[in-house]
């Protein structure tokens, strides 16, 4: 590691010797005597605040302002305003004219925070103060110059961001000239340790208290966590350990109780409601939903069987194959119906199937039965009421994209058609 290296580390209380991390510092180093643009990429919380720092305090701008602006905090109503100023009278409350960060900050630098939460119409203004250095006041229509270094940093999908277009192309490459990548905490392993006892230090002499030593177990354990918050979140458990706990020594049992290791397993999550709204949100519609997926895959069955038998014949049929049959009928599987008996959907009856069970060594096999259930039963109608809800859901929830509530509903799009149009559904 290079002399200047280790005196910014100093300088900014910097720990950690992981190679990625040194590799953003070091090209903090190399572009901050430009006047170039820089992009930081990193999670919330790695410490992407340090760069700009650097970057500044080591270019020709040192001596000039240096204003952070966190755009995601800035209500999109007043971000124009304060990031490049406004004319009195310009707006409800404008009672004055008002110089923005962009006129304050002229001939020094500007860090954005979080800049990938601009709105659409600031970032057209951003692009222009890139590629001129001019902007117009809110409410103004005098130019004004300004000569100001951006470097910019966010913790969004930029490219994803770009796609669902929340962000513009040309501005993303207008910033992103140097891209500098800030590793999370949970791959600088090596460094945790370190960090913990830097915080350790810090907060002990604070609060005038003695310092927290990890035993051997706990440094494991926290070098094993993955710190979603990085190292934010490290120095708020620290922080917090420091003033509540009363024995110095962490053990992972103690560790533990802070930082729980997690388990990867599946949460239920609460929807929102207009989420809730649109989803089929009771058992009852699951249910109905998982029949007519059902309906496909034993109707294909049904069709497979009986061109195989029609064809073949039950004599030509391999042992192999008589057990898969057998297995598709097994009495287990049909609680739901009468014995030996097979519940299917034919256009959306119920229609009871009874086959007769091969056996390996039986080569005969008999027809298979089809009998109709009476549409008068209450069974049928709620099955049919229930459908003509279903549909009626899926068209909503899609919109009327009629190929999309066919896929919810897992029927084919023609069969939706004709279903519209049984139940006068087609306005």
């Amino acid at each position: 590691m290079s002399v200047e290296l280790q005196n910014i580390k100093n300088r900014f209380g910097i720990i950690g010797n992981f190679p990625a991390l040194n590799r953003a510092l070091e090209k903090s180093i190399q572009v901050a005597p430009t006047d170039i643009s820089v992009l930081v990429i990193g999670e919330s919380g790695v410490g992407k605040e340090f760069i700009p720092k650097i970057i500044h305090s080591e270019s020709r701008r040192k001596h000039q302002p240096y204003i952070v602006v966190n755009c995601g905090a800035i209500p999109e109503g007043t971000i124009d305003s304060e990031l490049f100023g406004h004319e009195k009278g310009a707006f409800t409350g404008a009672t004055a004219t008002r110089k923005g960060y962009f006129e304050v900050a002229d001939g020094g630098t500007i860090f954005l925070d979080e800049v990938g939460e601009l709105p659409l119409q600031t970032q057209v203004r951003l692009l222009r103060v890139l590629e001129s250095g001019e902007f117009m006041k809110v409410g103004s229509s005098q130019v004004q110059k300004t000569n100001v270094r951006i470097v910019a940093a966010t913790n969004v999908n930029m490219m994803k961001a770009i796609q669902d277009g929340r962000f513009r192309e040309d501005l993303f490459y207008r910033l992103n000239t140097v891209q500098i990548d800030m590793p999370p905490l949970r791959e600088r392993k090596g460094d945790i340790h370190l960090l913990f006892r830097k915080f350790a230090i810090d907060f002990a002499e604070k609060y005038r208290m003695p310092e927290l030593v990890l035993e051997p177990s706990a440094v494991h354990y926290v070098e094993n966590y993955s710190f979603p918050g990085n190292v934010r979140q490290l120095r708020n458990l620290v922080e917090q350990m420091t003033v509540v706990e009363r024995e110095r020594s962490v053990s992972v049992e103690k560790l533990a109780e802070y930082i729980p290791m997690e388990t990867h397993l599946p949460m239920v999550v609460n929807a929102p409601n207009s989420q809730k709204q649109n989803d089929f949100g009771n058992e009852r519609e699951i249910m109905y939903k998982i029949l007519f997926d059902m309906r496909n895959d034993i109707n294909d069955l049904k069709s497979l069987t009986s061109e195989l038998i029609k064809n073949r014949g039950a004599g030509d049929l391999s042992s192999q194959e008589k057990t898969l049959i057998n297995r598709l009928y097994t009495p287990e599987s049909q609680q739901n119906v009468n014995s030996n008996s097979l519940l299917y959907f034919e256009d959306s009856h119920p229609v009871v199937q009874t086959p007769t069970i091969i056996s390996n060594s039986d080569d005969s096999y008999e027809d298979i039965e089809d009998i109709e259930i009476e549409e008068n039963k209450p069974e049928s109608l709620s099955l049919q009421n229930n459908e003509k809800d279903l549909i009626i859901k899926a068209l909503e929830k899609h919109k009327g994209r009629r190929n999309k509530a066919a896929d919810e509903l897992g029927i084919s799009q023609r069969t939706l058609y004709r279903k519209i149009k049984q139940y006068n559904l087609e306005d």
